[in-house]
């Protein structure tokens, strides 16, 4: 008896479960600055990081305000609601791990075995101060409840938009697939991160004002509200997000001109300014709470640093070699970290009849994606990727993968599954390695991989802390996340219940 096949919103429900649990299962443990704020504001709702200076060099004190953090609090309010709603947990295994120590006497050990000394400092610190379990704890619910689902969320919607441009379920769950692991999605969901954020607000912007499941005969009317609301979040999450705003707001324009009458009203693009406004008036309002003035950033106040001097705060005219290292640098350049997106470079891809999108969406891809470049160009602060990989650029991710997309259907079967599996494989080791600043960058993690195995970066921090032994988990963690992916996929508790979904 041969199980019938799944619905195009069965496929979209586990695509979103099986993303959701192979994200969290990537989890790193790297506590960046936005979690920081997000502690700050689940436990006293305050932006004010000042217990915390001193524990992140991107963490700054402004007199007789408080301190914060050097970028814009998106990322943080994000990741706060997850840690407000385990926040009860947390505090209850941290008073338990801290009435032991006390108990046992251990309190001032570190024991942590890193390659890096400011990370030995760094746990020995939090330690001290009995802050590493809540740090870790609070950390890993970010991840893993906001992260994780809002990424795999984006894997689902990306399957959705992919099956109506292919009319084939069965492609465009296998290219959804390659969007999810094969792109540096999976690379920057591994912690709570603004620039993955973007990416996330603008792909969900794009799609709504797009609607590309809509009959073409009867076109429903965009959202243009949300649509707005999401794209202002990106500026919240990034000043980076500007961009966003300014591209999405022309597309909206053109999208709306395009529409019959009865798919539009007066007031769209009125919709999409206010919501925008809405989340541009929550970051001037932080700003001014803050800092006393709504029109000036946080990096307006934070100390000289490395980059400030070049143009505004960091902000200089776009660089060539900026530009360049963005792309190919073999620390952080995008088609290094993902040679996948590489195929974007292919011109016809671009052009009809090859390509899946219409003329107008095409040309909001190559006009976001060459503005983001710039942008990128632009922010010296980019020089300093080469410690974290792949992410100031990572919002454009998306955008070029629809036409990846495109190019990867009209290639030969055996040259697209070697091309996925290939590339898939490349992003994973990246993923599970993560360290970029040595050797020789992104090629060091295949390398390595291949070489000693499957790694998770939360194994390898608990080894490090000496709690687990070296090479004992890794494969049973994998064999049972592959089981439970395989219940996913095979089990049908919708036909069970009786429940139909079309």
């Amino acid at each position: 008896m041969t199980m019938a096949p799944l619905s195009p919103r069965g496929v979209a429900v586990r695509l979103f479960l099986t993303c959701w649990l192979v994200y969290a299962l990537h989890f790193a443990t790297n506590t960046v600055r936005e979690i920081y704020p997000a502690l700050s504001l689940g436990d006293h709702l305050s932006f004010d990081v000042s217990e915390y200076l001193g524990f992140h060099s991107d963490l700054f004190a402004v007199p007789g305000r408080g301190a914060f953090i050097n970028n814009n609090p998106g990322a943080s309010m994000v990741g706060a609601v997850p840690y407000v709603l385990a926040r009860p947990g947390i505090a209850r295994v941290v008073t338990r791990v801290q009435q032991r120590r006390a108990a046992e006497g251990t309190a001032a050990t570190s024991g942590y075995a890193s390659p890096w000394p400011l990370a030995r400092e760094f746990v020995r610190k939090a330690r001290d101060r009995g802050l590493d379990v809540k740090f870790a704890l609070g950390a890993w619910v970010m991840q893993a409840f906001a992260m994780a689902p809002l990424s795999a969320l984006s894997v689902a919607l990306m399957f959705t938009i992919l099956r109506s441009l292919t009319r084939s379920t069965r492609a465009a769950g296998w290219l959804a697939v390659l969007y999810a692991f094969a792109t540096p999605v999976l690379y920057r969901t591994a912690q709570l991160n603004q620039n993955l954020l973007v990416a996330h607000c603008a792909l969900f912007a794009f799609a709504l004002l797009w609607r590309p499941w809509d009959d073409p005969a009867t076109p429903g009317r965009p959202h243009y509200f949300v649509a707005g609301l999401l794209s202002g979040w990106a500026v919240v999450c990034d000043y980076s997000g500007a961009v966003v705003v300014a591209v999405l707001a022309v597309y909206a324009a053109l999208r709306r001109r395009d529409l019959p009458p009865g798919a539009r009203a007066r007031d769209d693009l009125g919709r999409f300014a206010v919501g925008t406004g809405i989340g541009i008036g929550v970051l001037l309002a932080y700003q001014w709470s803050c800092f006393g003035n709504p029109f000036l950033p946080a990096q307006h106040y934070m100390p000289p640093a490395k980059f400030t001097p070049r143009g505004y705060v960091g902000m200089d005219w776009p660089q060539l070699d900026l530009l360049w290292a963005t792309a190919v640098d073999v620390r952080f350049g995008l088609f290094v970290s993902a040679p996948l997106l590489g195929l974007a470079l292919y011109p016809p891809g671009w052009f009809a009849p090859t390509r899946l999108v219409g003329r107008h969406e095409a040309v909001c891809i190559a006009v976001f994606c060459g503005l983001f470049l710039l942008f990128c160009s632009a922010n010296q602060y980019g020089r300093m990727q080469f410690n974290t990989g792949v992410r100031h650029v990572v919002p454009v991710v998306p955008f070029l993968y629809v036409i990846v997309a495109g190019v990867v259907q009209r290639l030969p079967a055996a040259l697209a599954v070697l091309i996925g599996v290939g590339t898939t494989y490349w992003s994973w080791c990246l993923a599970m390695y993560r360290d970029v600043e040595i050797g020789s960058g992104v090629i060091d993690s295949i390398a390595v991989v291949s070489r000693s195995g499957p790694q998770f970066p939360w194994l390898t921090t608990l080894e490090r802390l000496g709690y687990v032994r070296g090479g004992t988990l890794e494969i049973p963690v994998l064999l049972v996340t592959l089981l439970v992916i395989g219940a996913v996929w095979l089990l049908r508790p919708e036909r069970a219940a009786g429940v139909s979904l079309p």
